[in-house]
């Protein structure tokens, strides 16, 4: 099962992985935690320069697809095909959010980019962890270039992901992580996932 994550800045989805990923050691489920971009050695290479330089968006969009693409190759596509649940730090509804509400690309482009990028294959499973972008930015702890944007970059974000969900309900889960504790949050999405398996 691919589980991807999503969430604007600052909304706790590393941490949320991370708790995750030893919740289903312990009920020996096997897994494995991966992030894009990034997740394979090329695509982290990728990532630092797509994180630290200001570049045109269709640049961008390039970056995050040729890093999708040796990601899924690499670490997606392998773990699934020996059973184990991929649970993937941002994914195909990043660039949608990012790259087509935040940035302005057309949609049609990047879906398709998308669909290349990962053989046809989307999440299984999406979880966004909703949060007030006020909130989110406050909270952020990896500075980059997203996270410098501001305010009114993550709401067109935020719109993004909503757009994304709109369109596919079966796929999303919406977690209201406001006023939460990251140990409540994991409870709550690591039942959700125990149903599906």
């Amino acid at each position: 099962m691919l589980i991807s994550f999503e969430g604007t800045e600052g909304c706790g989805k590393s941490t949320l992985i991370r708790n995750l990923l030893k919740k289903l050691g312990k009920a020996k489920i096997k897994a494995i935690a991966t992030r894009e971009p990034g997740g394979s050695p090329v695509a982290e290479k990728i990532r630092e320069i797509i994180l630290n330089n200001e570049m045109d968006p269709l640049t961008e969009l390039f970056l995050y697809e040729s890093a999708r693409a040796e990601h899924f190759e690499k670490i997606i596509a392998p773990a699934l095909k020996t059973k184990k649940i991929v649970l993937c730090d941002r994914f195909i509804d990043s660039t949608i959010a990012y790259q087509g509400f935040a940035r302005g690309l057309k949609l049609p482009m990047i879906e398709t980019l998308n669909k290349l990028a990962t053989h046809h294959r989307a999440p299984d499973l999406t979880f966004f962890l909703d949060l007030p972008v006020e909130e989110g930015l406050a909270r952020a702890t990896d500075p980059n270039k997203f996270e410098k944007a501001g305010i009114e970059f993550q709401k067109k974000v935020r719109k993004g992901f909503l757009y994304s969900i709109k369109k596919n309900k079966k796929r999303w889960k919406v977690i209201s992580v406001k006023n939460k504790t990251p140990d409540e949050v994991t409870e709550e999405v690591f039942q959700i996932i125990v149903k599906k398996l």
